[in-house]
């Protein structure tokens, strides 16, 4: 009674400051960290994977999205591990940041911070970039949650000036904050046919395990971070 009592509260308290949208998502990040909470028996991993649509799975069915095909990679070494998909589609890093803070109240046992795509094709200007993940990053680390952060690229049309600053980001945060990091979460599928849908931007079933593949040597590394 007392975790459903303080899902409702925080439902509450969401939906009147970010609005509905907002509520919704993290009122579900929410249930899904706490109403499932850990036993001592099984100790139970809980990762949240907070993105935009290459995380939420667009176009996509709900087991083929990033954290699913991710949980179901370590279910059989990783018993009790839940992937949370924090995937908003056509999120920024400004949203990412404006909704951390309520996810991380969860508690999840490490957070994968996988933004920025959007920020690039809206060629919003680096710096803002920059402070939105790094800020994201302290707050984590504030809570004592690991993270994982995946880099991006800017779109070529932008200009080399631009994809260097852009580019530039990622490394330099995963460098200042001792982070783990995947400098590019698309390595392997960008421009690929094979391993896109038709928009050429947003990875098919293919693609999303091209992905999971390279991710998995990162993520294993960061739950033995956890379990120490």
């Amino acid at each position: 009674m007392a975790v459903r009592a303080f899902v409702k509260e925080f439902g509450r308290l969401v939906l009147g400051r970010y609005g509905v949208c907002a509520g919704i998502f993290n009122l579900t990040v929410c249930a899904a960290l706490l109403v499932a909470g850990p036993s001592a028996a099984s100790e139970p991993i809980h990762i949240l994977m907070i993105g935009d649509s290459l995380t939420a799975g667009y176009g996509l069915i709900k087991s083929e999205s990033l954290p699913a095909r991710l949980q179901t990679a370590l279910k059989q070494t990783v018993p009790g591990l839940r992937v949370i998909n924090g995937g908003i589609s056509g999120d920024t890093t400004a949203g990412g940041r404006a909704r951390l803070a309520w996810s991380l109240a969860a508690r999840p046992n490490a957070v994968i911070i996988a933004l920025g795509a959007n920020d690039g094709l809206r060629g919003l200007a680096p710096e803002q970039t920059y402070a939105n993940l790094n800020a994201m990053i302290k707050a984590a680390k504030d809570a004592g949650v690991p993270v994982l952060l995946a880099g991006m690229r800017a779109p070529p049309n932008l200009g080399p000036e631009y994809g260097s600053a852009f580019d530039s980001v990622f490394p330099r945060l995963a460098t200042e904050h001792s982070v783990a990091f995947y400098p590019f979460l698309l390595e392997g599928v960008v421009a690929r046919s094979e391993f896109n849908q038709n928009d050429g931007i947003h990875p098919n079933a293919h693609g999303v395990d091209i992905i999971i593949g390279k991710l998995l040597p990162l993520v294993r590394d960061l739950i033995a971070q956890i379990r120490r």
